[in-house]
C-alpha cells in the first residue's frame, strides 16, 4: 500500500531522501560550474527554488487542462516564463550576482531538476503538494551547492562568502576553483553523504529489530 503523502513528508523528501544533488545526481552542470563562491551557491539555489515552486504550482493548477500530447511544450512555456522573471529581477536588483552566475540563470529553463519535478510530480499532484515538492527540492539543491561552494571557496581562496577566515600565511589551492576541484569535492561529499545514510539506515534497522 502506497504511503500517504502530506506537505511535510514531501518537503522532507526533497531536502533529504531524494536530494537532487546528493541522491538523484541532477543539475550537475551548474553544480560544478558556479560553485566557486558561497554567494554563487546561495544565489543559484534560491533562483532555482523560486522557479521550481512557481512552475510546480502553475503546472499543477493547469494539469487538467493541458493535453497529454503537448505537456512538454507547455512545461517549457511555464518554466521559461518564470526563469525570465527571475533573470530580469536579478539583473535589476542583484547585478553583481547576476553577472557572476552569467548564462547559468537563463539555463535554468533546461535544468533537469525543473523538468523532472514537472513531469513526475506537479503534473500528477494537487497544488499544495506540488509547492512542497518544489520547495523541498529547491532547498535541498540550495543546501548542496552552497555547501560545495563554501568548501571550494575556503580551500581555493581562504574565504567564505568573501570574508577571510584563513590566516595570512595560508596558501590557497587554486585547483579547487577549477573544474577538477569541483569534481573531487563533489565526489568526496557524495562518499560522506552515502556513508552517513548507510549508518543511519543500520541504526534504524537495529531499532526495529530490538
Amino acid at each position: 500500500m502506497a504511503k500517504k503523502q502530506n506537505f511535510l513528508s514531501v518537503l522532507f523528501n526533497g531536502l533529504v531522501t531524494e536530494n537532487p544533488t546528493f541522491t538523484l545526481m541532477l543539475g550537475m552542470c551548474p553544480t560544478l560550474a558556479i560553485t566557486t563562491a558561497g554567494s554563487n551557491g546561495v544565489g543559484m539555489g534560491l533562483a532555482t527554488t523560486a522557479v521550481l515552486v512557481c512552475s510546480n504550482l502553475f503546472i499543477s493548477l493547469l494539469r487538467k487542462f493541458i493535453p497529454e500530447k503537448v505537456r512538454i511544450p507547455s512545461f517549457i512555456v511555464v518554466i521559461a516564463s518564470f526563469v525570465t522573471m527571475i533573470d530580469l529581477f536579478m539583473k535589476a536588483y542583484l547585478p553583481d550576482l547576476s553577472a557572476s552566475l552569467g548564462m547559468y540563470i537563463p539555463l535554468i529553463v533546461v535544468n533537469c531538476i525543473i523538468f523532472a519535478r514537472a513531469e513526475s510530480f506537479a503534473f500528477k499532484n494537487p497544488p499544495l503538494l506540488s509547492i512542497a515538492d518544489g520547495l523541498g527540492m529547491g532547498l535541498g539543491f540550495t543546501f548542496a551547492i552552497t555547501l560545495l561552494s563554501c568548501i571550494r571557496e575556503l580551500i581555493g581562496n581562504g574565504t567564505i562568502f568573501g570574508a577571510a577566515v584563513m590566516p595570512a600565511s595560508y596558501q590557497p589551492m587554486a585547483i579547487m576553483l577549477q573544474v577538477p576541484g569541483g569534481f573531487v569535492t563533489l565526489g568526496l561529499l557524495l562518499v560522506a553523504v552515502n556513508a552517513l545514510r548507510k549508518m543511519i539506515e543500520k541504526k534504524h534497522i537495529k531499532k526495529e529489530a530490538a
